[in-house]
């Protein structure tokens, strides 16, 4: 069965500082192309996450998160990262984000990121990014 469209699609390039000796992506550094892609993907949605702290008194951070690492990224590839919302509670969002070169899957990510307030504790999704999300084919939980 295909996979559905994104939701969102982040494209990047892969840099001497992403890579290791041998010019392979270091395993963390794919993190980072997903929170890049997430940042982005809400600003697609219409939401700085720098106003969201200072209008709305929350921020996002990662709850949880899984890397499965099928095939290595390499020194200049061209890469993008496909990013799914597949569920949204109260306070949090789970989402998959593919990375691909091309055609090519390099790394499938399982994250879920909380809304929390400057205490640390977790708060409700505010209802503009309620709003934001009832765009997506999201389940609820």
């Amino acid at each position: 069965m295909a996979e559905p469209a994104p939701a969102h699609r982040f494209a990047a390039r892969v840099y001497w500082e992403d890579t290791d000796g041998a010019g392979i992506v270091y395993y963390a550094n794919y993190f980072k192309f997903a929170e890049r892609a997430r940042t982005e993907w809400l600003r697609a949605l219409g939401i700085e996450q720098r106003r969201m702290q200072a209008e709305l008194g929350v921020v996002f951070a990662v709850k949880r998160c899984a890397c499965e690492y099928v095939r290595p990224a390499r020194l200049d590839d061209a890469i993008a990262v496909d990013s799914r919302v597949t569920a949204s509670g109260g306070a949090s969002i789970e989402m998959h984000q593919t990375i691909r070169r091309d055609d090519t899957v390099l790394a499938e990510i399982d994250v879920t990121i909380a809304c929390i307030r400057a205490d640390g504790r977790p708060a409700r999704l505010p209802p503009v990014i309620r709003h934001a999300l009832a765009a997506f084919p999201a389940k609820s939980h």
